[in-house]
């Protein structure tokens, strides 16, 4: 076990692994829920009252004016909305969460309707007023967010039509994303033990046995969850339909070429680099075929699906409680830069993280920012080193959002998906050196740390790549009509035949799988993000390794820029990365390659 005694760390009195919500409210009594939800219905109405059918004859200091109101609502709003989405995640099982969660959904989504207007007329103004707004010294910190007009300007709707689209989430394609949610949190897996005597019954225990040394009890757990998913296989595929089939609508009501089209536009990523990304880790995945055979070798059988996590050697990796997680992570960030630990401190003093493992917690992990406050992390902490790396990769995006909440105004905070991906990836990168270093003369521990690196950059580069290409698939086959199970469990099933080639053996079981991924459902094409945002990551983080401290200051600069730049313009400004160079595509992969050469050295 690596031990870790941080300085940053030495004053905290208190770890929990459940998180403290208190900051926003109290509990659902609190009658501060109803007294904020009528001010913002109130201020929004008298917004609208004031400046509907005006937007266009108001001066460059009255719109930076009208702004900033809207800042403050849209933060307001966004407060009373996580506080119920986050309590609901911890536990999908409490149906008052669910209720108060729709509850505020709808009242939000009528203030949201009620403010509407005002980014439609921005979007009317013609060409010349546009570009007067953005040359304004009043209006200087919104430069992106006039980009952002300008650039969905021609796919905008009227707004009683934007209005229905609004509402039709309440019972449309945003609530069947929540029914997959809460049917998920509702099942029950059949248990599986360990030889050691130990039961696991949730996703997330199960999902931590793929780590475990006994190949029975990997096919086991990785069958038990397949199983739930293989049950309801219609409905998850249903749900899928119908979400690419409202994608398709809104693709037609708004002229966008492709659910693609619309996706690349959001997130600022050009065409051609999806396609170089695509392109270059297709012609790649000798490189996964690689390791797995290579795995598979050492292991004396050929790897199978539920295998792919397996440990290479029969050396025990001792558990990794949470306290001694959190320890490690701390010192290995305060190594980068002190105040980059600090904050990341602040996390488990003020109890911002939910780590803890129960029934019906939503599966996988995630950053809540909450502009103006700070931001929850969720994660189920199974004392393993993957929950650890889970953990550094939470924390890089709440370190992220810290930065921006330092600098940026609402409108400025959200950054691109693969800019918001890079702190907690470039962290997973931190932790491991940290641990590499401290592992010192034990080979064991080494090789576990190497080839956990080696598979999540795999999983990275090769796996979230193919989630995407599934995508072009769904969305291809949804403009020419519906498609059901059958359909996706095929093009699931011979895309990751056609990554794993010779080298896994690819599960009747794993052709369910797809349901498991959230983002498909969520947001479309949001998989290759990581693709692309690990290629990034990886160009910062050998920039890092060759310059050391020099590095810090303009990659500081890069996370507090947040949504305030063209993500390609603030990669070569603070970084000097470029997103469109196949360079540097070619060196992400030539790291993992090297890699792959360091673990055949240890052999």
């Amino acid at each position: 076990m690596i031990s870790a005694a941080s300085t940053v760390a030495s004053n905290r009195l208190e770890i929990s692994q459940e998180w403290d919500l208190s900051d926003l409210y109290q509990n659902f009594d609190d009658p501060q829920i109803a007294a904020d939800l009528a001010d913002l219905q109130q201020q929004a109405a008298d917004f609208r009252d004031r400046y509907r059918d005006k937007v266009q004859s108001l001066s460059p200091a009255q719109i930076a004016a009208c702004l900033e109101q809207l800042e403050a609502m849209y933060q307001q709003a966004g407060y009373l909305y996580a506080f119920p989405a986050l309590v609901f995640s911890a536990d999908t099982r409490n149906t008052v969460a669910k209720q108060m969660q729709d509850k505020v959904l709808e009242a939000v989504t009528g203030v949201e309707n009620q403010l509407l207007f005002f980014d439609l007329e921005l979007k009317s103004l013609d060409a010349v007023q546009l570009a007067t707004l953005q040359a304004a010294p009043e209006l200087q910190t919104y430069q992106h967010y006039f980009h952002s007009i300008a650039k969905f300007s021609p796919y905008k709707l009227s707004e009683a039509v934007e209005q229905t689209r609004n509402q039709d989430n309440l019972t449309g394609r945003q609530a069947f994303i929540n029914l997959r949610s809460v049917h998920l949190g509702e099942q029950e897996y059949t248990p599986v033990t360990t030889p050691e005597g130990n039961q696991a019954s949730t996703e997330a225990e199960l999902g931590a046995l793929l780590f475990h040394p006994d190949a029975t009890v990997r096919y086991n757990s990785y069958c038990s969850i397949r199983q739930v998913l293989k049950q309801h296989n219609s409905l998850y595929a249903y749900i899928l339909n119908t979400v690419a089939q409202d994608h398709k609508l809104e693709n037609q009501m708004r002229g966008y070429s492709s659910t693609l089209a619309k996706q690349l536009l959001t997130d600022e990523v050009p065409e051609a680099v999806f396609r170089a990304i695509m392109t270059g880790t297709r012609d790649r995945f000798d490189l996964w075929q690689r390791y797995y055979t290579l795995k598979g070798q050492a292991l004396g059988e050929k790897i199978r699906t539920c295998d792919v996590y397996a440990p290479w050697g029969s050396a025990p990796v001792e558990p990794l409680p949470y306290e001694t997680g959190v320890a490690t992570l701390l010192t290995a960030l305060e190594q980068f830069d002190p105040n980059y630990a600090r904050r990341a401190e602040e996390f488990f003093i003020h109890h911002w993280v939910d780590a803890k493992v129960r029934p019906g917690k939503r599966g996988g992990a995630f950053c809540w920012y909450s502009h103006g406050k700070h931001s929850y992390l969720l994660l189920s902490y199974t004392e393993d080193y993957n929950s650890l790396f889970t953990l550094a990769h939470e924390m890089g995006h709440g370190l992220h959002f810290a930065k921006i909440g330092d600098r940026q105004t609402y409108f400025n905070s959200n950054p691109p998906m693969v800019l918001a991906e890079i702190a907690s990836t470039f962290n997973e990168l931190l932790l491991l050196d940290y641990l590499l270093k401290q592992a010192g003369e034990n080979p064991a521990l080494q090789k576990t740390l190497l080839t956990r690196q080696l598979e999540d950059q795999l999983n990275l580069l090769f796996r979230q790549s193919t989630v995407s290409r599934l995508e072009l698939a769904l969305h291809d086959r949804a403009i020419a009509g519906s498609f059901d199970q059958s359909f996706v469990n095929q093009q699931w099933q011979t895309l990751y035949q056609e990554l794993c080639g010779d080298a896994v053996e690819v599960l009747p079981e794993h052709q369910y799988d797809w349901a498991r991924i959230g983002h498909i459902y969520f947001k479309p094409f949001y998989c290759y993000q990581y693709t692309a945002s690990n290629i990034v990551s990886l160009a910062c983080y050998q920039k890092y390794r060759q310059v050391g401290q020099d590095f810090i200051p303009g990659y500081m600069e890069l996370l507090a820029a947040g949504g305030s730049l063209d993500q390609v313009e603030a990669l070569k400004r603070y970084v000097e990365v470029d997103l469109e160079n196949p360079a540097t595509i070619q060196a992400a992969l030539s790291y993992v390659e090297g890699l792959l050469e360091q673990l055949q050295a240890l052999l």
